[in-house]
C-alpha cells in the first residue's frame, strides 16, 4: 500500500496514497523476492504483469524504478521513481546510487518505528503502574485488617509481604505452592488464599500426603470401586471428588509417591482422573494448594519428585518465613496466644515481664510458631497468678558463629525483599507509593541500602 508520495509541479496524475497490492500482484511478488522493479515503457513488463500494466497506463507511468528495502530477511518497504512525462533508462550506476538512498531512508523508517514502539511501550508501563499502584492501595487497606487473615498475627515486612502475595493469587484459580520449614504455619496461608477465593462458600479439604501410607494415599485423593483392591468393600469417593467447585490442600505435597504424581500431574493438567479399579474418567472443577517443607528444586534433581509436577506446582511460590526471621512479631503472638488460651482454661494472666520476653525473643525457635504456641500454653498451665511464667529454659544458642551466620541470612533477607519491592514499582524510589514509602525508610537511608547491599539497577 503507498504511504508516501512527492510529485515534481506541474504533474496532476499520481497513484493515489492508501491503493493496495492488489493492483500490482506481480511488482509485489518480485518486491518480496528482494528483486528490483523496473522498465523504460509498460510494454517491456512479461505477460504475468497483465494486471500491474494495466494500472501503470491508467495512472499514465512511462517508466517506473521499484526498489525493495529489507531489514535483514525481513521486507519493509520499498520505495520507487516514476516518469510520467517521458520515458527513462535506468543505469546501473543510478541504480546503486539508488540503493544507497534506499538505504538511508531505511534507516529512517526503522527508527521511526522504533520510537513508535518505544513511546508505546512507556504507555503501557504508565497503564501497568498506575494499575499496580491503585492495587497496592486496595491490599494495603486489606492487610491492615487483621481479622481477614484469621490467625496470621504480625506486622514484620516479611510477613506482609506475605499477605500481599496471597492477596494476589487468591482470586484467581492459580495453583498456589506455599514453601516454609515445619511449624511456619503453610497451613493458615492456604486458608487465608481460600477465604479470600470466590470458592469461599465451600469448606477448604485438606490432606495430608505424610500422615497417609503409600498403598492408601492413592485412594485417599481419587476413591476407589468396590473390590479394587482386599478391603474395599464399598466405593468410596476421594477428596478430588469431594472438593468439586472448592479447594484442595495437599500438605506436604513432596511426600507424594512417585506413582502417584503422574495422576495428581493429569488432575492439574486436564482436571480429569479414575478412581482405583474403575475406567471412567471424572471431571473435576478443582483449585489446589500445595505446601511442602522440602526443596522440591532439589528433590526433582535427585528423581524422587517429577519435573513436569514442580513446574505445574510452581506457578505462583509463597514462602512462609521462619520465625527467626521475624522476631519483631514474637510479642503480638505471645500476647494472642496468652489470650487464647487464658480463654480456654479460664484463667487471667495480665503481665509478661521484660525478662520473660526477651527470653522469647532471643531463643532461635527451630519448630517456628508451633514450637512457641507449645511453649505459651504449657506455661499458661503452669502460670498460678496474673503473670506468665516460662517452665521451661530457653537457650538462645548464640554462639559467635551462629550469630555471624544470622547477620549474613537477614542481609540477605533485607537485600532480596529490597530487591523486589524496587521491581514492583520499576525502580521508583521516592514519591507517592514509591519503595521507600512501601518500605517505611527515608528515601536517603533506602539509597544508602541499596549502595551497601550492592544492588545495581539491570
Amino acid at each position: 500500500m503507498l504511504t508516501h508520495a512527492w510529485r515534481a509541479p506541474g504533474i496532476d496524475t499520481l497513484v493515489p496514497i492508501g491503493l493496495g497490492a492488489e493492483s500490482f500482484p506481480w511488482t509485489l511478488g518480485e518486491l518480496l523476492q528482494d528483486r528490483i522493479v523496473q522498465f523504460k515503457n509498460v510494454n517491456g513488463l512479461p505477460k504475468e504483469a497483465k494486471t500491474d500494466k494495466k494500472s501503470f497506463i491508467k495512472y499514465k507511468t512511462k517508466s517506473t524504478l521499484i526498489i525493495p528495502l529489507f531489514d535483514g530477511q525481513t521486507p519493509v518497504a520499498s520505495f520507487s521513481l516514476d516518469q510520467v512525462r517521458t520515458e527513462r533508462t535506468w543505469t546501473r550506476d543510478l541504480v546503486r546510487r539508488l540503493q544507497i538512498v534506499g538505504k538511508v531512508l531505511l534507516n529512517v523508517l526503522l527508527k521511526k518505528r522504533s520510537e513508535e514502539v518505544l513511546q508505546q511501550a512507556f504507555l503501557e508501563i504508565n497503564k501497568l503502574k498506575n494499575q499496580l499502584e491503585n492495587e497496592r492501595n486496595y491490599l494495603r487497606e486489606e492487610i491492615q485488617l487483621e481479622h481477614d487473615f484469621e490467625n496470621i498475627i504480625g506486622q514484620s515486612q516479611v510477613l506482609q509481604y506475605a499477605i500481599y502475595k496471597i492477596m494476589q493469587v487468591a482470586q484467581t484459580d492459580t495453583t498456589a505452592l506455599i514453601l516454609g520449614e515445619t511449624g511456619t504455619g503453610k497451613e493458615l496461608l492456604a486458608r487465608a488464599i481460600h477465604n479470600k477465593s470466590y470458592r469461599n462458600g465451600f469448606p477448604l479439604i485438606k490432606v495430608s500426603c505424610a500422615s497417609l501410607p503409600s498403598n492408601l494415599i492413592e485412594s485417599e485423593l481419587f476413591g476407589h470401586e468396590k473390590g479394587a483392591f482386599t478391603g474395599a468393600h464399598s466405593l468410596r469417593k476421594g477428596r478430588f471428588e469431594i472438593a468439586q467447585g472448592a479447594t484442595l490442600f495437599l500438605d506436604e505435597v513432596g511426600e507424594l509417591p512417585f506413582e502417584t504424581q503422574s495422576k495428581l500431574l493429569r488432575v492439574l493438567q486436564e482436571g480429569e482422573f479414575e478412581r482405583m479399579g474403575s475406567s471412567h474418567t471424572i471431571k473435576v472443577d478443582v483449585r489446589i494448594i500445595a505446601a511442602t517443607n522440602r526443596n522440591l528444586e532439589e528433590e526433582v534433581k535427585t528423581g524422587r519428585f517429577r519435573k513436569d509436577l514442580w513446574y505445574r506446582l510452581n506457578v505462583f511460590p509463597i514462602t512462609a518465613p521462619p520465625l527467626r526471621k521475624h522476631k519483631e512479631d514474637i510479642p503480638l503472638l505471645v500476647n494472642w496466644l496468652v489470650k487464647k488460651f487464658c480463654r480456654k482454661m479460664g484463667k487471667q494472666i495480665e503481665t509478661i515481664t521484660s525478662n520473660t520476653m526477651n527470653a522469647l525473643q532471643d531463643y532461635q525457635w527451630p519448630g517456628n510458631v508451633r514450637e512457641l504456641e507449645n511453649v505459651i500454653e504449657r506455661a499458661v498451665i503452669n502460670s498460678s497468678g496474673n503473670v506468665l511464667k516460662l517452665t521451661e529454659k530457653l537457650e538462645s544458642n548464640q554462639t559467635d558463629q551462629t550469630a555471624t551466620d544470622l547477620r549474613k541470612t537477614l542481609s540477605e533477607l533485607e537485600r532480596n525483599y529490597i530487591l523486589e519491592i524496587l521491581e514492583e514499582t520499576s525502580w521508583q524510589i521516592e514519591g507517592n507509593r514509591g519503595t521507600a514509602e512501601i518500605l517505611g525508610l527515608a528515601p536517603s537511608t533506602l539509597r544508602a541500602r541499596i549502595r551497601k547491599h550492592g544492588i545495581k539497577r539491570p
